[in-house]
């Protein structure tokens, strides 16, 4: 098991100054490098509450390159359908370069219709572009003089530069949410794998990591990656991290709920029963989410028993991509969460990693 963080902005973008919440990001990435943490992992999302301070991950993800050393930077996701081939890749290209190839790549397709509906793309075609503009990126980094037919984005050959850092191209991954169908597919072509258990049942998590891996080892690849996301609160008293978890969580489904409100009215063959995620997302019960474990809360210990709970279910193999600092919680209680997962929840779990003074003498205080 390996930790990493994951940054998701869910509130009110007046409550919050955009440089603000960056300058928070980036301190936070810092920190994380320098107590040996394995990643810092950014969302895509557009137009509201609900990521809208992350539309690009490539620029924050670049901006926390400049600032860090060896922690590796991943998009998680950026949303293939909505960019050009040649612009995505080449995009990407740069910042592995520039990262002296730190970069790993999570596309991802999307679901909110606002944001199909905001670039033109019609939701039916989700699944087609995704797969197609996927294959046709690794192309771009791989091969010369690379052509396309896609109906959406046809070009003549070109050779995209810069060519990536790493050989033959980043490491690629494929956020999934509920679909066995994209995990195999995932595992076929030997790429990585992002999930989210907040909204996937137990027992459908693990048929679709049982698919992913099964699907890899006959197509001949080796084991993959897999990073599994937690929203956590981690803090020294079990009563401020429960009470931050429900007003926190409480937040989150707020401002999800407006964001997927349109699915009460829309349908998609891409997007099977995604009618009823309103209803879902609103039955959400923070003590129901905690006892199942699909949200992390409290002390040491106690995150420490649920993390031991989740690589029994899911497997030794994972990296845990933690989001520390939801909604508007504050650089002092998320630093104080990275802290204790370094130095107290990680030994529990007999997870090797520094504590925060070996790591950098500086870190015993304030960032």
């Amino acid at each position: 098991m390996q930790f990493g963080l994951t940054f998701f902005p869910v509130f009110d973008p007046a409550l919050r100054a955009p440089a603000d919440y960056y300058d928070e990001v980036v301190q936070l990435a810092v920190r994380a490098d320098r107590l040996g943490l394995e990643h810092v992992q950014v969302v895509e999302h557009q137009l509201s509450g609900y990521g809208g301070y992350s539309p690009d991950p490539v620029t924050l993800l670049t901006a926390i390159a400049a600032r860090t050393e060896r922690i590796r930077l991943t998009t998680g996701a950026v949303v293939a359908a909505f960019g050009h081939p040649i612009k995505l890749a080449a995009s990407l290209a740069l910042l592995d370069q520039l990262s002296r190839g730190r970069l790993d790549v999570g596309f991802g397709r999307a679901f909110l219709p606002a944001e199909f509906d905001a670039f033109g793309v019609p939701m039916d075609e989700s699944r087609v572009r995704f797969a197609q503009n996927v294959e046709t990126i690794v192309r771009l980094w791989t091969e010369e003089q690379v052509a396309s037919d896609l109906p959406w984005a046809p070009f003549d050959p070109v050779t995209v530069y810069p060519r990536p850092f790493q050989a033959p191209h980043p490491p690629v991954f494929v956020a999934s949410t509920t679909s066995l169908d994209s995990c195999m597919a995932a595992g076929r072509a030997g790429h990585h794998l992002q999930v989210v258990p907040t909204v996937t049942p137990r027992p459908q998590l693990q048929e679709m990591l049982a698919a992913y891996r099964e699907a890899r080892a006959t197509a001949g690849h080796g084991p993959g990656r897999i990073q599994i996301k937690y929203t956590c609160y981690l803090a020294d008293d079990r009563a401020v991290a429960h009470a931050d978890g429900r007003r926190w969580e409480a937040n989150y489904i707020e401002h999800m709920a407006t964001a997927v409100s349109s699915w009460a009215t829309r349908r998609s063959a891409d997007y099977a029963g995604y009618e009823q995620l309103v209803d879902k997302i609103r039955g959400y019960d923070f003590d129901r989410a905690l006892g199942n474990d699909t949200v992390l809360a409290g002390t040491a210990q106690d995150v420490a028993d649920q993390l031991a709970h989740v690589r029994e279910w899911y497997g030794e193999d994972l990296t845990v991509s933690l989001h520390l600092n939801p909604g508007l919680i504050g650089a002092t209680k998320a630093q104080r969460a990275l802290d204790l997962l370094v130095e107290e929840v990680a030994p529990r779990l007999d997870v090797a990693m520094p504590t925060a003074a070996e790591a950098d003498p500086a870190l015993t205080g304030p960032a």
